[in-house]
């Protein structure tokens, strides 16, 4: 993408949001690093060099007390007995705090006030629900004394029942006579009826597994007692406001007592959504407790023990279909595995529900969906937020429909796509109407790019020869609804300041954990007021600038942020048109901001100069900004409405090749054609759909999370838990941006997100595991292959459906 879409702002009016987001073709550019343009991600360089400073890297203050966090050994036990005598006398000990020490409530979570800090000592409260949870915290004076200190602890339990897989869930919730939390369901039509009728039916089961979020950096945070009983606050957390909220509750005292801050993430993906708030909770009481800062850093044994993860989701699919692979009807069941507490597992269960149809117009459908309690760590964002889960099962049909047909699996998805733009919409089965559907367009290009037709050939000539080794391909298409299924979270709030020299502050509720969204926002800016994006200072995410925040995920941080930011850049930019045009005595429209530069009338100022006028005649340089997300509204109580502000699409061929007698695999070549409207910044946009198609063949390849019997993760370290490497890479890796991309929706220069929709097109991999391991079969039985897709389990799938 080149340069020539950026378009020059004049300050003429006061244009909508509409006028405001078109760029005419042919436009030339004439700033650094506006809008469009593939600028360096602000701290790119910082984090090759090392110099990016991260929660741990900042300087500790003198007497600075490190905690660590003792965790329960068991399941689902009662707490007989918790002596920390021992703990306390240890060498280095400032403090041993447990729930009892805590002055205000003992919680942390998002929603449901169901995730205690620590839990009770006393009464039936006294009870631990997973390997892992917190029991108490030691701060001492170095991390080895508390470590030392925690081991001295003396804990009696009595073990409770305990349920840690999904058939163990389900059987405890039946015997109960409840899930975790109230199943939910969508209709559309009556697909009961629809799947009687139907000539042909498609049933069966895929498991997906679950997913830690590996992000580089680990939980941490620091925290410093101030005046007042205030304290200040470092999270590594996407959503700063609630820690904020959680710390102020723990502690008893106002919201505006506690300031969270932080520059950056060394990554998030979800997992530091919400449960941040239980190490920020845990430094905040120690420093307030001792009157010292206090810094709780996990080390990455103990945080995949103790943070929740990816939510693994059983799918029961059975679809009505006719002999061309149309589909009529489709039911599908989700058991969701949520862990001990609620976290947003609604939000989430939900989501796989709303993506149960992907970019398929099932004309009758029902979805239905349980919410598992087990006590195993509760379960909580991952990038695409339960998406990937619904998608999963969709495709698993499409696939299957394709085997009992005969025809190609392509031309069963395409058969089934929901109408393009301008013909007669289609409804999902949330019943809301989907207008902009661009997925034929893109799958036809990608086909014709990738060469699909012959390689499917080639690679049947392929596995006719071949014993030993079989290829599958695959391509997948994606559908995703971007905005916060939770209505009141589609806000953002940001502060502009511009200084008399001409130099400008960006602040903004959004966080940086690596995806580029500070420098997307800041280009934003930069385009407002047609200056270098070198004088837009971009600053670290404070609670103290922009308040009640929603957390940065769902996709729509330049979405809510950018528009927000724009919206403070342009109150600012109105007034500096408003005063040049009285003090030079032109009209409005005759005051153009170009780059660098502004022209009033046939005179023409620097940015810098009119900005320093401004000052001198006491014009405010400074403006907040806010957005909500317009046109969105879901009841949910009748499943109907319209939870997303658009849809972004993709697509991906994936091909792979087996070894049919040990089960190891390669993904020798992957084409993605991917939409984000017109990009902010293609170069991180390129990033973030590479990235995400490879974190989403971990996934579905060789993430595998396993707990024994007693509830222990077993695979919690990297020895054990594979995460792709660069080696996973395909030789031959193919993406492309649609140039076609234009948002319908009055999004922020016409972008869409991309920090979840390209995860999904990793189920291409997936399915083109499947289509080789039933090529291993001579195409005789349809393989039943579970996520992810390791090579133990490709192997048992090859020697299933040759046994068949």
């Amino acid at each position: 993408m080149d340069e020539t879409r950026i378009q020059d702002r004049s300050g003429a009016g006061e244009p909508g949001i509409a006028e405001l987001n078109e760029r005419p073709p042919g436009h030339e550019a004439r700033i650094r690093g506006g809008v469009a343009t593939p600028a360096a991600h602000d701290s790119g360089m910082k984090h090759v060099t090392g110099a990016a400073r991260y929660g741990d890297d900042e300087p500790e203050l003198p007497g600075t007390l490190q905690v660590f966090i003792a965790m329960s050994a068991r399941a689902h036990a009662k707490i007989a007995r918790l002596d920390l005598a021992a703990a306390r006398a240890a060498p280095g000990v400032a403090a041993v705090l447990t729930a009892e020490d805590i002055p205000g409530e003992n919680d942390y979570s998002p929603v449901f006030g169901d995730d205690p800090i620590f839990p009770p000592l006393q009464g039936e409260c006294a009870v631990v629900q997973y390997v892992g949870q917190p029991l108490f915290a030691v701060a001492a004076e170095t991390e080895l004394q508390a470590r030392a200190a925690a081991k001295l602890a003396v804990v009696d339990y009595e073990d409770l029942p305990a349920a840690i897989s999904i058939d163990a869930a389900l059987a405890h919730a039946d015997e109960a006579g409840e899930d975790l939390l109230p199943a939910y369901e969508m209709r559309l039509g009556d697909a009961a009826s629809a799947l009687e009728a139907a000539p042909l039916r498609a049933s069966g089961r895929v498991e997906v597994g679950g997913q830690d979020h590996f992000y580089l950096e680990g939980q941490i945070a620091t925290a410093i007692p101030m005046e007042d009983g205030d304290v200040f606050v470092r999270s590594s957390t996407q959503h700063p406001s609630e820690v904020q909220h959680n710390v102020a509750k723990m502690l008893g005292v106002p919201d505006h007592a506690v300031t969270v801050e932080l520059r950056r993430m060394g990554g998030g993906f979800g997992g530091k959504e919400s449960q941040p708030a239980l190490f920020a909770a845990v430094a905040a009481l120690v420093a307030v407790k001792t009157g010292r800062p206090a810094k709780c850093r996990l080390d990455r044994d103990d945080d995949m023990e103790m943070t929740g993860k990816r939510h693994e989701t059983r799918i029961d699919y059975d679809l009505g279909f006719a002999e061309d692979g149309t589909i009529l009807a489709a039911d599908f069941e989700h058991c969701v595995r949520c862990g001990y507490s609620r976290d947003l597992s609604a939000a989430i269960a939900d989501r796989a529900m709303f993506h149960a149809d992907n970019a398929y117009d099932l004309k009758a459908a029902r979805i239905h969906s349980r919410r598992l309690k087990t006590h195993t760590v509760s379960n909580t964002a991952f990038r695409g937020f339960g998406g990937p889960q619904g998608m999963v099962g969709i495709e698993r049909a499409m696939d299957e429909i394709a085997f009992l047909t005969g025809v190609d699996p392509l031309d069963v998805r395409k058969r089934n796509f929901y109408p393009a733009i301008g013909e007669e919409p289609a409804v999902t089965p949330y019943h809301m109407p989907v207008t902009d559907c661009v997925i034929a367009e893109i799958v036809e290009e990608l086909e014709a790019s990738s060469d699909y037709r012959a390689r499917c050939e080639a690679v049947k000539a392929f596995n006719a020869g071949s014993t030993i080794f079989k290829k599958g391909l695959a391509l997948t298409p994606v559908k995703f609804g971007i905005s916060f299924t939770t209505t009141h979270l589609n806000q953002a709030g940001a502060l502009v300041h511009v200084y008399k020299d001409g130099s400008v502050h960006l602040n903004h509720g959004g966080t940086e954990m690596g995806q580029g969204l500070f420098v997307k926002v800041a280009q934003v800016v930069a385009e407002e007021f047609q200056i270098d994006l070198g004088k837009v200072k971009i600053t670290a995410t404070t609670t103290a600038k922009v308040p009640n925040t929603s957390a940065t995920a769902a996709s729509s941080g330049s979405d809510l942020n950018g528009m927000a930011a724009l919206n403070a850049a342009r109150t600012i930019k109105d007034r500096l048109i408003a005063f040049a045009s009285e003090r030079y005595h032109v009209p409005k429209e005759q005051v153009v901001f170009e780059a660098n530069r502004v022209r009033i009338g046939n005179d023409e100022k620097r940015f810098s100069d009119l900005v320093g006028e401004a000052y001198l005649a006491r014009i405010s340089l400074s403006s907040t900004g806010f957005y909500a997300t317009p046109e969105i509204d879901y009841d949910r109580e009748a499943a109907s409405g319209r939870p997303f502000y658009y849809f972004a699409y993709g697509a991906a061929c994936s091909e792979v090749v087996i070894d049919t007698l040990t089960g190891e695999y390669r993904l020798l070549r992957a084409d993605i054609l991917h939409d984000v409207g017109r990009s902010l910044n293609p170069a991180i946009d390129m990033g973030q759909i590479e990235g995400g198609f490879v974190q989403g063949m971990g996934w579905l390849t060789t993430e595998e999370l396993w707990w024994d019997d007693k509830g222990r993760l077993k695979t919690h370290a990297p020895s054990t838990y594979k995460i792709p490497t660069s080696n996973d890479r395909p030789d031959d890796l193919r993406i492309a941006i649609w140039d076609k991309g234009e948002n319908r929706a009055e999004t922020v220069y016409r972008s869409k997100a991309v920090g979840e929709p390209p995860f999904m097109l990793a189920i291409s991999v997936f399915s083109a595991l499947t289509d080789a391991v039933c090529a291993a079969g001579n195409g005789r039985a349809f393989p039943r292959l579970d996520a992810p897709a390791t090579p133990e389990r490709v192997l048992m799938a090859v020697e299933d459906v040759r046994s068949q």
